[in-house]
């Protein structure tokens, strides 16, 4: 791979070097590699086909996610996300200690490697949220809940610059990765003011299947404002607006 340089940048193939442009700017690379056919064929490449295979429904598992969690994240979603959420699906498919190469998957995976997983990574929960939380997964009633005590937002928030008001956001999905479904449940408080005075007790119930047998996630997140005579703007520049998954319960 090598990076176009100079005032012309070109797009599409010639002879043999294909020139292409990606986040990281406009790249060349040279024709290449293996015919298609053979890879699927050849016993020679059984391990590539099981990767890929794997590769796929780590894709698909983080597509179905994404899709539950979809109204969280339109503001709180760094350009990275969706292959960075695939690498963390591929490893928690490769955790799967039961199946055969090639048909490992998430249900028999560990999907509390993702437990942690921030969703912006420029706008990181951790290093924006300092008031303590809990995060509770009642799978036996279906409720995925998070609670947070009173606290001073000024002290409390790592706020992005412009920041006037912000509200706590979170919600609970539970996620059939097979069938490629989701139940999910939202909860957001008010706009509140980022400022010294105390918030009162914040506590979100998201309920989904009580009993339920697949996957269950708790994100929870943070979304800024600024108020400009007397509208509320939402900060949705990519280094705002955080949110990160702090519960999983793979069962």
């Amino acid at each position: 791979m090598a990076r176009q340089k100079g005032i012309i940048k070109l797009k599409g193939t010639i002879g043999d070097i294909t020139f292409y442009k990606t986040k990281d700017g406009h790249l060349a690379r040279e024709k290449g590699g293996i015919d298609a056919s053979r890879i699927a064929s050849d016993p020679a490449f059984q391990r590539t086909r099981e990767n890929g295979s794997e590769f796929g429904r780590a894709g698909k598992a983080g597509k179905t996610l994404r899709t539950a969690l979809r109204t969280l994240l339109i503001n709180s979603a760094d350009g990275r996300m969706v292959s960075r959420l695939t690498q963390s699906m591929i490893k928690v498919i490769q955790a799967d200690m039961v199946s055969e190469s090639g048909l490992r998957n998430v249900i028999d995976g560990e999907a509390e490697l993702l437990a942690g997983f921030e969703f912006n990574i420029r706008g990181k929960l951790g290093t924006s949220l300092f008031a303590p939380f809990v995060g509770t997964i009642d799978r036996a009633t279906g409720n995925i809940m998070v609670d947070l005590l009173p606290f001073v937002p000024a002290n409390m928030i790592a706020a992005a610059s412009g920041t006037t008001h912000f509200k706590i956001i979170s919600a609970g999905a539970e996620i059939d990765f097979e069938a490629e479904t989701f139940v999910v449940a939202t909860s957001e408080t008010d706009i509140l003011p980022w400022n010294s005075n105390q918030t009162v007790d914040i506590n979100h119930a998201n309920p989904v299947t009580p009993g339920s047998t697949k996957p269950l996630f708790l994100a929870l997140g943070i979304e800024f404002y600024q108020e400009v005579n007397g509208r509320m703007y939402p900060l949705k520049n990519g280094s705002y607006n955080p949110l990160a998954l702090v519960q999983v319960s793979g069962l």
